[in-house]
Order: structure tokens, then C-alpha cells, then sequence
């Protein structure tokens, strides 16, 4: 690699970088901003919980009868409120696996 293709893969570096909230040093990378994973975590549960009320709320409007709510709409606050649960239950199933393996390892 010339010098100009490692100044122009270091300058999209710096650019995806700055997008994801971290700045890039000669050391490495140094985080500059962003919450800590317990926050983001409870956030996100809190997310997927609205999203199953909503989609709950709409299921009960649909079943009762409320013209003002089709079915289409039910369906796919359904199936928003199933995938984000089952994101959320992935990311669990990750950091529970590296947790385990974390505490069976030899010291």
C-alpha cells in the first residue's frame, strides 16, 4: 500500500469513527462519548415493553371491534413488538454465553 491509500483508509477510519461516537488516536481507539451498556440495556427492554403495550393495545382495540384500527396495522405491531423482543433476548443469550465463559476461565 502507497502512503496516499493508507491516508485515505485512515481518513475513513476518522469518519466512521466520529460517526460512532469514538475518536481515533495514534494509540487506538478512544471513546469520547456514549452510555454505558447497563443504561443502553435497560433502555432497550423499556423500548421493547412499549412496543408489546402498543401492539397489545391495538389487538384489544382490533378484537372489540374499533373501526379505527385494521387489521394490517395489528399485524405489524405484532411482529415489530416479536423481533424486537427476540433481539433482546439474543443480546441476553451473547452476554450471558461471555459471561460464563469469562467465569470458567483459568486464572
Amino acid at each position: 500500500m502507497s502512503d496516499m491509500d493508507i491516508n485515505q483508509v485512515l481518513a475513513q477510519m476518522r469518519v466512521m469513527a466520529s460517526a460512532a461516537g469514538t475518536r481515533i488516536n495514534e494509540g487506538g481507539v478512544e471513546k469520547v462519548a456514549g452510555q454505558d451498556f447497563g443504561t443502553l440495556m435497560k433502555e432497550s427492554i423499556e423500548e421493547v415493553n412499549s412496543a408489546q403495550l402498543q401492539a397489545r393495545a391495538l389487538s384489544d382495540a382490533f378484537e372489540s371491534g374499533d373501526t379505527d384500527v385494521a387489521l394490517p396495522d395489528v399485524m405489524v405491531a405484532l411482529q415489530k413488538a416479536s423481533l424486537s423482543f427476540q433481539a433482546v433476548t439474543q443480546v441476553r443469550n451473547k452476554l450471558l454465553s461471555a459471561y460464563q465463559e469469562i467465569m470458567n476461565m483459568q486464572v
